[in-house]
């Protein structure tokens, strides 16, 4: 394997956020460009640094679809060397192996098996709607329309509904290869054309999302037509999420909040409310979320710029991973408001 006689480029975990975030971007990338990687202090901004099962679940799926060689992927382990193979695209199977979320897992493979020689179907048990973690979906209704400008073709399904703790859900992502990568460009929202709040609920008395409701129309003045209902019994334990959706001409933000045992339903509403308030003072497109998951396949494909808020540590901390393996492409200037235009560049365009 060639990249075992190369240096691997060493990645310090308690960079930014400090978390897995470091992680997933570095295996993504490690594969992509077939530098290994030596990770260390792996998660070491964390209360309880080390590798966990679901970042575990992340660098098992890395190793699948590369045929890896790897040192220290264990529990708990806090030092990880990554040496990938030949990229491969095919047929995945991949388990969390807890209710850890299911989309943190497809992040981490998504980009480079743009890259495959051919269609790959990925199925990832697990959680599909998690706190601190991109839900199905954000996915769905924000994230993959917009990769779509670069040319991508992935959709993802949701073939089980698995909330935390329980876990039990299925995400199923079908990637093709790229054909013709473009330039993502999003600097203007355009027109609103429609908003609405999801509110996801399993096993839990319809009033929870009632008063979820009351709060959210009570901070951001929607009626009560905007309000849709998901129940899910089949759902292998109880959950409940916020999803609060507005959409524009050139891009649909999703924000959500997630009940949680000792969490009051008016305090889920309105956190949930209050993201999305936040977004719609500013006039910037891109949300806080969507801004660090965009880096990565704008990066590996053919680059762009947009507008979103003030940059998050997530936003940050995937900027420095992303020119740690490719040269300063990623370009932050924050401005006077609370706003920031973001540019990134292809490794191959000129800056």
């Amino acid at each position: 394997m060639k990249s075992q006689n190369q240096e691997p480029l060493v990645i310090d975990g308690r960079q930014g956020e400090g978390g897995g975030q470091v992680l997933r971007t570095a295996l993504a990338l490690s594969v992509h460009t077939g530098r290994p990687v030596q990770l260390q202090h792996v998660r070491g901004g964390r209360k309880k640094p080390g590798l966990k099962r679901q970042h575990l679940a992340c660098v098992r799926a890395a190793m699948a679809i590369s045929g890896a060689v790897v040192r220290g992927d264990e529990l708990g382990s806090e030092e990880l060397a990554f040496f990938p193979g030949e990229l491969r695209g095919g047929d995945f199977e991949l388990r969390v192996g807890s209710a850890g979320s299911a989309a943190l897992v497809l992040q981490t493979v998504l980009a480079p098996l743009l890259f495959a020689d051919r269609v790959s179907i990925v199925r990832v048990h697990g959680g599909t709607h998690n706190a601190w973690a991109p839900p199905y979906d954000f996915l769905a209704e924000s994230f993959l329309p917009c990769v779509a400008k670069l040319g991508v073709e992935v959709t993802v399904e949701l073939e089980e509904v698995g909330f935390f703790p329980a876990g039990g859900g299925v995400l199923v992502a079908t990637v093709h290869p790229i054909q013709g990568a473009k330039r993502l460009e999003l600097l203007e929202r355009g027109r609103e054309l429609d908003h609405y709040a999801l509110i996801r609920r399993a096993h839990l008395d319809a009033g929870i999302a009632d008063r979820e409701w009351r709060a959210v129309a009570q901070t951001l003045h929607w009626t009560s037509a905007k309000r849709r209902d998901m129940t899910h019994p089949e759902s292998r334990g109880p959950g409940n999420a916020v999803h609060l959706v507005s959409c524009f001409e050139h891009i649909t933000e999703v924000v959500t909040a997630f009940g949680a045992k000792g969490r009051g339903a008016k305090f889920v509403g309105s956190a949930a409310a209050k993201e999305m308030r936040r977004y719609l003072a500013s006039d910037a497109p891109v949300g806080i979320h969507l801004a660090d998951q965009l880096l990565l396949p704008m990066a590996m494909l053919a680059g762009g710029a947009f507008r979103t808020l003030s940059p998050s540590k997530h936003l940050l901390t995937n900027r420095d991973v992303i020119n740690a393996f490719l040269g300063n492409v990623v370009e932050i200037e924050t401005g006077t408001r609370d706003d920031a235009l973001v540019r990134v560049h292809s490794p191959a365009s000129p800056k």
